[in-house]
């Protein structure tokens, strides 16, 4: 009976296998979909270009409505792995990745067979071995995209000579050069790659996509209205008879026209994953100096600072928040829903950065994003960040949270007047004319799929 099964079993594979994969491609990441923006761009330019797209991942939070909407893109949901907690770390760590392997390898072998499987590393580690492994079974090429690695992530929590980070270092380099094509997102980390090793690759900057752009008054002021049923700093100081109102906006009861309010406050915002790369003391500490620079007189607006996002680390950060006693600003940590995000980036006023690489190699996605919502932003400095933001022309790099503090001061004093380098960042955004995601995508990636469209 068992052999009867297992004939059956590689029966169907093989016919599936002989059904062909022109047109299918499967884009992978051993993570949350929700939170893959890159990948999701992957499989809606693949859908738009015809191909049955397999988007393979978690499914802890929604995708972007028109990846749901598309008929060319399937979901394959693979369940997260929990509650390993047996034995030692060291032992629980390999038995997550012995797991893992075995269910994503079995996943990757029920979807239809795929000329492409489109991987996203970091994580790598079991999913670059088990991508590779199934290539072989379906004849699919592997591309790998390398947004990170996933050793110098380790590193963070461990330290760079760490068994389990040389591990993962080993096994990066080793399956990496399996893959027969391989993006990146900076030039320098195409140059690592090709350096350490030995890996060739080929760049594709993230981009934003269209719908990240300014959001007209009236869209801000509805969002600015739906959030102020959750929190607080969206609600009006004041209330006006007559008259509908955020802390923002204002909508005329009678003419119902949108104005923005009188003596309204700053909104700074940030994006973040909550993790050990970004310490996010640096913006309460430089938030602190602002307050103190408002207190001695400066004319500086009271601030709305929205820190969006889901990770690890936010509850410790929340724990931060709630013993600041501030009198002129005022934070929020929302989780925002795929859609209203970029209407805030494009409703605000200045963005900051505080993601700092754990390679030195990988760029921000929420600054392409403030970027293509015409936003200004403050970066923290690291090494390969000149490749997006150019300092004193479309935003400002800091190294600490006095600098911060100063630049903040510098970009608020007198606001909202339409003068002062705030206002020069962000015509020279409107001016740059940024290459959308859509364009980029095809220039690079259609002459490696080798594509007849």
């Amino acid at each position: 009976v068992a052999g009867a099964v297992v004939a059956l079993l590689f029966l169907l594979l093989w016919r599936r296998w002989r059904a062909g994969g022109a047109g299918r491609v499967c884009v992978a990441v051993l993570g949350d979909l929700g939170r893959s923006p890159r990948m999701q761009y992957h499989a809606l330019a693949l859908a738009r270009h015809g191909r049955e797209v397999a988007l393979l991942g978690y499914l802890q939070n929604r995708p972007h409505r028109d990846v749901l909407s598309s008929e060319n893109i399937r979901l394959v949901p693979v369940a997260e792995l929990r509650g390993l907690r047996v034995g030692p770390k060291l032992f629980q760590y390999i038995l997550k990745v012995l797991v893992q392997s075995v269910q994503l390898l079995y996943t990757l072998l029920r979807i239809d067979r795929p000329s492409y499987i489109l991987l996203q590393n970091p994580p790598g580690l079991p999913s670059i071995a088990v991508a590779w492994v199934a290539g072989l079974f379906w004849g699919s090429k592997l591309i790998v995209d390398w947004h990170n690695y996933g050793y110098t992530i380790m590193s963070l929590s461990h330290g760079r000579n760490h068994p389990l980070v040389l591990i993962a270092k080993w096994y990066e380099k080793l399956f990496g050069r399996l893959s027969d094509h391989n993006l990146c997102v900076t030039d320098a980390m195409k140059k690592d790659l090709w350096v350490n090793f030995k890996i060739k690759a080929v760049t594709l900057y993230d981009q934003p996509a269209s719908y990240f752009k300014e959001t007209p008054l009236d869209l801000q002021h509805n969002l600015y209205m739906k959030l102020a049923k959750d929190y607080e700093p969206f609600k009006p100081r004041a209330v006006s008879p007559g008259a509908e109102r955020s802390a923002f906006t204002e909508r005329d009861g009678s003419r119902g026209n949108v104005v923005k309010a009188r003596a309204r406050p700053a909104l700074l915002i940030s994006s973040t994953s909550w993790t050990e790369d970004e310490d996010f003391s640096v913006l309460l500490r430089a938030l602190e100096d602002y307050e103190r620079f408002i207190q001695e007189g400066a004319k500086l607006p009271a601030l709305v600072c929205v820190i969006t996002g889901k990770g690890p680390l936010k509850d410790y950060y929340n724990g931060l928040i709630q013993k600041l006693h501030f009198k002129h600003i005022q934070i929020c940590t929302p989780w925002l829903e795929a859609e209203d995000y970029p209407l805030l980036l494009g409703s605000a006023d200045l963005g900051v950065c505080l993601h700092k690489s754990s390679s030195g190699l990988d760029l921000p996605m929420k600054v392409v994003d403030m970027f293509g919502c015409c936003l200004p932003v403050c970066a923290i400095h690291f090494e390969c960040l000149h490749e997006l933001v150019k300092h004193n022309e479309n935003g400002l790099i800091f190294r600490d949270s006095k600098e911060l503090a100063e630049q903040l001061k510098m970009l608020f004093l007198e606001f909202p007047t339409l003068e002062g380098k705030l206002h020069s960042f962000r015509q020279n955004l409107r001016a740059s004319r940024q290459l959308r995601w859509d364009e980029s995508w095809d220039q690079i990636m259609l002459p490696l799929l080798g594509n007849r469209e």
